[in-house]
């Protein structure tokens, strides 16, 4: 649902997962606005059902502060701006695992064709993870690259698919009022010491920066390299043909704890910092255990934001990526089909959320293996209230499990017994 009201910039837009109203682009808090916008609500003749306080015939503008409140939205709309305020994002990676595991891409070549062959189901995924407090909705442009293409043997889709998937990115962030990320990473033709291959990747990054731009992103993440020299010339790029748009630059870390051109992440992660990244850090490769002592040495070095973005899989010092990671039942090599034999537990992301607040770091969520309900609870863990957590686990309410003052014996104490 969009309707134009006023004038052609302001939209009022319906948000079917929260059924709560957002407005997306950054609105002024002077009486005369809030006014407008009660009166526009008041002629919709809304029913809120989120929060629960404003279900009423009469919506006030304490009411639409609230619905802004409760749906975390940033004042001004704007990356640099909501980071220059002190305050943490809750970023959503790990739509290429996701969307393999629900049956629409495949493993190996990891290609998001599904962006052109189904697009609903990619907006669906950002809707989702908007609703379980994302702040970012980051366009699916993983390994929408041309080499991916080539490899199978569909380069001619290159620019259809990525414009595809920015406009479906920029439609749920426009509608949810969250940040807009463009998204580059790791080319796989990167040779340090190649410079055709240097000159091709540069290419790559080129082309995917410049269609990111030209749909309006907030940011461009640039993730998932191996190497700093890979990461800096994306950054070098970014720079270069981003007019002006802030870069994120994310490392994978290995189980070396040195990057594969031979860096400690500390010192690759304030290289970039120093040559211009606006947030620098690690994602995916580690799980929460193995990332963490990583983040906190860079946390010691770098004066910016720091980003933390682990894969949700019990990493170990034994086990320290997810590519280590052996089948506890037959001893092979778990990647990656048989990662969800490793997932973390709701319990242990909240752990994460915890000590990732304690370390300061500001931009913070989950890579491949993410889902929804681990991003709830992430955004709990640092004191949000996402729309997904009026459905938050109330285990008082379980027959079996629940208050005992309030369900029989039979179930509470005889079921019990039976089942342990």
């Amino acid at each position: 649902m969009l309707q134009t009201l006023f004038d052609p910039g302001f939209f009022f837009v319906n948000y079917p997962f929260s059924n709560c109203y957002a407005l997306p682009k950054a609105v002024s808090h002077n009486k005369f606005d809030l006014i407008k916008e009660t009166f526009i609500l008041l002629c919709l003749r809304v029913q809120f059902s989120e929060p629960e306080e404003t279900k009423s015939n009469i919506v006030t503008a304490d009411h639409l502060r609230e619905i802004r409140k409760s749906r975390n939205m940033p004042s001004s709309g704007r990356f640099l701006e909501r980071l220059s305020n002190g305050q943490s994002l809750l970023v959503a990676e790990g739509y290429l695992f996701e969307i393999e595991r629900r049956g629409y891409l495949k493993a190996g070549a990891f290609v998001p064709e599904v962006v052109l062959e189904h697009p609903h189901l990619v907006k669906a995924l950002h809707e989702e993870f908007v609703h379980a407090g994302s702040d970012v909705v980051l366009a699916f442009t993983y390994y929408a690259h041309r080499e991916k293409l080539r490899v199978i043997g569909k380069e001619d889709i290159l620019e259809n698919i990525n414009r595809k998937a920015l406009s479906i990115a920029k439609e749920v962030a426009r509608e949810t009022g969250t940040l807009f990320a463009g998204n580059i990473c790791n080319t796989t033709v990167y040779v340090r010491d190649d410079e055709q291959a240097k000159a091709l990747a540069r290419s790559m990054f080129k082309e995917q920066v410049e269609w990111a731009v030209e749909a309006g992103v907030d940011y461009i993440l640039a993730e998932t390299f191996d190497e700093v020299g890979e990461a800096m010339l994306a950054l070098e790029v970014i720079k270069q043909y981003g007019k002006g748009t802030p870069a994120v630059v994310t490392l994978v870390p290995s189980a070396r704890d040195v990057t594969f051109d031979g860096l400690s992440y500390p010192e690759a992660c304030l290289r970039l910092e120093n040559a211009g990244a606006a947030v620098v850090g690690l994602n995916c490769g580690r799980g929460p255990e193995t990332i963490l002592p990583l983040i906190a040495e860079i946390k010691k070095v770098c004066k910016g934001p720091v980003a933390c973005l682990p894969v949700p899989y019990r990493t170990s010092c034994q086990f320290k990526t997810m590519q280590s990671l052996v089948h506890p039942k037959t001893g092979e090599k778990s990647f990656p089909i048989d990662l969800p034999a490793h997932f973390v537990g709701r319990s242990e992301v909240l752990e994460f959320g915890l000590e990732c607040k304690r370390l300061g770091v500001e931009y913070v969520g989950l890579c491949c293996g993410n889902c929804s309900h681990y991003m709830r609870t992430l955004a709990e863990s640092y004191g949000r209230r996402p729309a997904a957590s009026r459905f938050s686990p109330d285990m008082s309410q379980h027959y079996m499990y629940g208050d005992k003052a309030k369900f029989n014996k039979y179930n509470t104490e005889d079921l019990v017994a039976a089942k342990n």
